[in-house]
């Protein structure tokens, strides 16, 4: 399953390249698909919201069946097992001990001749979260989209996610929902809850921002939106990369890569080491892992498109080639890993050791995994407190302060041909 390269030859210097162009929404057949939803969910709303979501999820859903109602989450509460609730709020309370210490204050500075200058920090009022619950049930995806806003006091937090055939949500999905505070729940995914959710319907009303993961409609969708309202970022396949040498366990190794490739056929796997006959092995253990779990089709297809272990000479070219791919998730499995972070500038999020995997970083570890996918993390950071803040400048003049400064602003003003501006500071000191 795992294709084993040498770095520097035509066939790596391919998949690097294939590896790049992942991920990139440019599909123009999905394009018109989503500006096609986005357009009937503006003009009819609720109806067309509704039509999509029977189309492709519960096939009898009606307009006043959108909102998950009081009922239904007493009933999930009843559904689920005790230990799922337990679970849930461990990984709640991690969550939000690591967010808490993202938290900014608003500040005001006092400068010369009485000027006062500041950040007004405030959070958003009102933010939606598109959560996959049908083909993948992301329980930790919701609370990965949610956790940050409630932390960081958003007044207003509505979440959209696909129903199942019955017209219900699944339990575990409300329940942890309702376990994070948010009642305000509508059964629509996919575009026309992106559209739903930015411009509004009779049921949903509009937010401000839109955040979460989703398929590639669910993303074109926010891309297109974008500018209307806010979003977090543009969410691609899922990505792995572990540079291991012949001190890894290659049993440990085989499972992490195995995780993120069954997310779906276009998740990346990669490993980077110093030695072949570790690639073979951590190969070999991939095809032994692999047998056992239930989600072959995507475990096959993702190793035959994005699976590669690729020789490098030196850990030093292993970190290179990393800044190049700039990955989602990155794991250390070599001696002394501490030394190397510093060498590792763009990376999502770096899981450091052997008792460290991806997977625990998915559901409790408390940093957020929903983070820069397709080379995004080459100038993007994971979803965060901060992308539910938003930051007002206060700025406060005295006369003698802005006295002592229109002379330059008017010249500046003057070479940018703004002539208003210029007449804007004058004007205060015609009469002295």
């Amino acid at each position: 399953m795992l294709r084993i390269l040498n770095i520097d030859t035509p066939e790596s210097t391919s998949f690097l390249s294939k590896l790049n162009d992942r991920g990139k929404f440019k599909d123009e057949n999905i394009l018109r698909t989503v500006r096609k939803t986005i357009s009937e969910v503006i003009d009819e709303g609720d109806k067309a919201v509704a039509r999509y979501t029977r189309k492709y999820d519960a096939p009898r859903l009606s307009t006043k069946g959108l909102k998950v109602q009081p009922r239904e989450f007493k009933q999930a509460y009843s559904d689920v097992k005790s230990d799922y609730i337990d679970a849930i709020v461990h990984a709640k309370e991690n969550i939000e001990s690591f967010h808490q210490k993202q938290m900014q204050s608003s500040w005001l500075s006092t400068e010369e001749d009485g000027v006062l200058l500041g950040h007004l920090i405030r959070p958003l009022k009102r933010v939606g979260a598109c959560v996959p619950s049908v083909s993948q049930l992301l329980v930790s995806s919701l609370l990965m989209s949610v956790i940050p806003a409630t932390v960081a006091g958003v007044e207003e937090i509505a979440i959209c996610m696909g129903p199942m055939r019955n017209r219900h949500i699944d339990p575990h999905m409300l329940v942890a929902a309702a376990e994070c505070g948010i009642d305000e729940i509508y059964k629509c995914g996919g575009a026309q809850a992106v559209a739903a959710m930015a411009y509004g319907t009779e049921t949903i009303p509009a937010v401000d921002k839109i955040v979460g993961p989703g398929n590639l409609f669910v993303q074109m969708a926010k891309k297109e939106v974008f500018g209307h309202v806010g979003i977090d970022k543009l969410a691609g396949p899922s990505e792995i990369l572990v540079i291991a040498d012949s001190t890894a366990d290659p049993d440990f190794v085989a499972a992490d890569l195995i995780s993120q490739a069954e997310h779906g056929a276009e998740c990346s796997a990669v490993l980077i080491t110093t030695s072949r006959g570790y690639a073979e092995q951590v190969k070999g253990a991939i095809e032994l892992q692999a047998q056992t779990l239930s989600r072959q089709y995507e475990l096959v297809k993702a190793f035959e498109n994005y699976g590669v272990a690729i020789l490098v000479n030196d850990i030093e070219e292993a970190m290179d080639i990393t800044n190049k791919i700039a990955p989602e998730h990155v794991e250390l499995h070599i001696e002394n890993p501490f030394e190397w972070i510093g060498y590792i500038r763009n990376a999502g999020a770096i899981f450091i050791g052997p008792y460290s995997p991806e997977a625990v970083g998915d559901y409790i570890a408390g940093p957020n995994h929903i983070l820069p996918t397709g080379s995004a993390a080459r100038y993007a950071s994971s979803l965060s407190v901060d992308d539910f803040l938003k930051k007002t400048s206060l700025i406060s003049y005295t006369k003698t302060a802005l006295d002592k400064v229109t002379p330059d602003v008017v010249k500046l003003a003057e070479v940018e041909g703004l002539d208003g501006h210029a007449a804007a500071m004058k004007i205060r000191f015609e009469d002295d």
